[in-house]
């Protein structure tokens, strides 16, 4: 898989309504914790769809810091990896600062392995209370400057749960300055 740079990166990034654990790419990332305990939300739907493998490979793994992102198989998923993003401690919050670093690590361990496509939960705006347009606006952000760089990745998907969530998505990411 060569790098490809690209000032073009609106076109390769897909906001969409739907299930994460279905999507259809080399690897899903989730919300997690830095212990990477499979909880509740997407980690939790990951941990179900994806059977026990998943979190026997994060407990090998885990912890890691705040911000850090750690990579393992998929399990029963579709995609083939899933992308830890620890942008909080366990039954703690997460802040601007660990959200940036934990969507940048993700987008890091994709292009270490020559992932290719790669999709997105809203991080952090479920129990760990994060605003979801300032979410947007950050991980949109990072998205960015990742794709604007050499990477892998020709695609980046954010799969938002519901209707609401899309909307604040889509309407931040049009604001993002190129």
């Amino acid at each position: 898989m060569g790098c490809v740079m690209s000032s073009d990166w609106r076109s390769k990034v897909i906001i969409r309504q739907g299930d994460i654990t279905e999507a259809r790419v080399d690897a899903i990332v989730n919300a997690a914790n830095n212990d990477l305990k499979l909880g509740g939300g997407v980690a939790g739907a990951i941990r179900a769809k994806g059977g026990p493998s998943i979190q026997e490979e994060c407990d090998r793994l885990g912890p890691v810091p705040i911000g850090e992102a750690a990579i393992t198989g998929a399990g029963n998923l579709p995609a083939r990896y899933v992308i830890h993003a620890a942008s909080m401690r366990l039954g703690g919050r997460t802040t601007e600062p660990s959200l940036r670093e934990a969507t940048r690590n993700s987008l890091l361990r994709a292009k270490e392995k020559g992932l290719e496509t790669i999709a997105f939960p809203a991080i952090g705006t479920g129990i760990a209370g994060f605003p979801l347009d300032r979410c947007a606006e950050i991980m949109g952000a990072e998205v960015r400057d990742h794709l604007k760089g050499e990477t892998s990745l020709k695609r980046v998907e954010f799969v938002l749960f519901d209707g609401p969530s899309l909307y604040i998505f889509q309407h931040a990411f049009q604001k993002i300055p190129d």
